[in-house]
């Protein structure tokens, strides 16, 4: 199947073509002509399954099909729960339609107000916002949405784990009652379909992967460690394998300076991403880290959300997250687009549950490795998890935000019988392969998005 026999005109497959994708994935080939047909929908994919494109192509083919010349109003918004997804999907607008005349216009927090009054001044006919910052333009009278033709809720379970809900429903008061909805959603939490029962009519349902499922291209491994000894391991594993690229979640904003700093001390490049960095660092931090110059970023979960790089090979738990779809999503980083990836997870005594938790949602038992000269101390008891952090770790109390930063919903991490994980074999690392398709850009970045 071609891009052009889902009905794309020439110009969008020419832009298509010159960022080297020639034949679209699953969500591509089935949301596009949906949406094209006007219809809401209702989309559900893993990441990297190039949901972007799919419903970014359709959308500047719907809009091109009456075009306004001149200042046109917005016409189509897209909403994100995170500054660092915004950008994805902005930028995605404007590599795919490079070659029409529709303007595109990114709107978040954490930035100067003034020049996006400045810039709503000109033409923007897709304006792709997180909700924080287009509630504040709302109410300063900055921003005109009464001519919205297509509203996209996207990475719509991350929003709503935000606490975005109370400003998604201001916002959607303001749209035109007519207008073509699109929601997307990496899972199908009951919250989401009540979300969806009040937005969308008669939508088509697109699910091209089974809910809470991970990537079957991403090869998972455990490696048991004293919470003590988590930090070394995890040096030890990068220096061995000379690991490049590597994705390590923290369950704090504390934390992930503090390793980010460890892992400088041990002659390896790092930093670290979180909603309290201003916008200026994180995006230094993401190019560096997207053009290889930089070897580790420690990033929270909200802070990795909208990391979009289709040949990330490593991610590592360096402490499992207290919700199990939290790491379906965090492991999503890599085996995008069809590339392989490797996801790691640093599991001590606490995080038992933790860990069984996970491999019940995902329906299989993860690979355990054991790292000589790593052996856990069996007289190691564990300890609660409070506030996303354990004191053993230094890793100070917990300071993140959204839904996995909470705590357990049932309680600290327990042993397994026997007092310790299973034992098992894991393949040697190695790389990961190259993608064939566009990819979405999904998962965490930090803050409200104001």
């Amino acid at each position: 199947m071609s891009f052009a026999s889902l009905g794309l005109s020439d110009e969008l497959v020419r832009a298509v073509t010159e960022r080297g994708y020639t034949e679209p994935t699953p969500i591509q080939a089935q949301a596009i002509p949906v949406i094209l047909k006007g219809g809401d929908l209702m989309g559900g994919a893993q990441t990297g399954t190039g949901k972007t494109a799919g419903f970014t192509l359709p959308l500047l083919q719907r809009l091109m099909e009456k075009n306004v010349a001149g200042k046109a109003p917005i016409r189509a918004l897209v909403l994100t729960p995170t500054r660092e997804l915004a950008a994805q999907v902005e930028e995605s607008v404007r590599l795919y339609g490079k070659h029409l005349p529709l303007k595109s216009m990114m709107m978040f927090g954490g930035v100067n107000i003034n020049p996006q009054i400045k810039q709503l001044h000109g033409r923007v006919d897709i304006l792709v916002a997180t909700p924080g910052r287009l509630l504040d333009h709302l109410q300063q009278k900055t921003v005109n949405l009464s001519q919205v033709e297509i509203l996209v809720l996207d990475e719509a379970d991350r929003m709503l784990d935000m606490g975005f809900i109370r400003d998604i429903k201001k916002i959607l008061a303001v749209l035109p009652k007519q207008r073509q909805n699109l929601l997307f959603s990496a899972t199908f939490s009951d919250e989401i379909k009540i979300l969806a029962d009040g937005l969308l009519t008669n939508p088509a349902l697109i699910e091209v992967a089974r809910r809470n499922q991970a990537n079957e291209l991403i090869e998972q491994r455990v490696y048991p460690v004293d919470r003590e000894r988590k930090r070394e391991l995890l040096t030890h594993l990068i220096k061995e394998n000379n690991w490049f690229q590597v994705l390590v979640f923290t369950r704090t904003k504390h934390g992930a300076n503090r390793l980010a700093e460890q892992l400088d001390k041990d002659g390896i490049p790092a930093m670290a991403i979180h909603g309290n960095k201003s916008q200026a660092a994180r995006t230094r931090a993401l190019a560096e880290f997207k053009t290889a110059k930089l070897q580790v970023l420690v990033a929270t979960d909200i802070a990795a959300r909208g990391i979009d790089i289709i040949e990330l090979p490593h991610v590592v738990n360096f402490e499992l997250p207290n919700v199990a779809e939290d790491y379906v999503h965090r492991i999503g980083r890599t085996g995008r687009a069809g590339s392989e990836g490797e996801a790691s997870s640093l599991v001590c005594v606490d995080e038992h549950k933790l860990l069984r938790d996970i491999e019940r949602l995902i329906k299989r038992e993860i690979p355990v490795v054991n790292v000589p000269g790593f052996d856990v101390d069996p007289r190691i008891k564990a300890e609660p998890i409070l506030n996303g952090s354990n004191r053993g770790q230094g890793q100070g109390r917990g300071q993140g935000q959204g839904r996995s930063q909470s705590a357990p919903r049932s309680g600290g991490g327990q042993a397994r019988a026997g007092g310790a994980p299973r034992t098992g074999g894991a393949k040697p690392a190695g790389g990961a392969g190259r993608g064939s398709a566009p990819s979405g850009a999904q998962h965490r970045s930090g803050g409200r998005g104001r």
